[in-house]
């Protein structure tokens, strides 16, 4: 069993283009030998956000803290702490943080998926 902590203090920024000011941390992954998903911790900071993205494959998502605006298909939703999101494939999508504290959220794909460099909120 495996027992780890979200820390936004252990994130590490990701890097690509699209993307302000956000950083991430993988709670399960390759480097853990899970078979079939990959679980990862982002933080947007205030101001930031993930790119206008889409892909083959769905994701579920989990709002840790904070409040944030999420894109889906053209509609707009506030998340709030505790809400659970559901983006399926090929959904174009994107996480914005108009607050002024973080914004964080788990994000859970398959693990063919989880890559060096992630896709935010991928």
């Amino acid at each position: 069993m495996l027992i780890r902590k979200t820390d936004p203090g252990t994130t590490t920024p990701v890097e690509m283009d699209g993307v302000k000011d956000v950083s991430m941390q993988v709670m399960v992954g390759r480097d853990d030998h899970a078979p079939n998903f990959a679980m990862r911790h982002f933080v947007v900071e205030p101001g930031g956000h993930t790119p206008h993205h889409s892909h083959d494959y769905e994701h579920e998502v989990y709002i840790v803290a904070g409040t944030g605006q999420a894109e889906c298909d053209g509609e707009t939703a506030t998340v709030t702490e505790g809400d659970v999101l559901y983006v399926p494939a090929n959904a174009v999508h994107q996480f914005r943080n108009d607050s002024d504290e973080a914004f964080r959220f788990l994000c859970l794909v398959p693990m063919e998926f989880d890559c060096g460099t992630p896709v935010p909120g991928s």
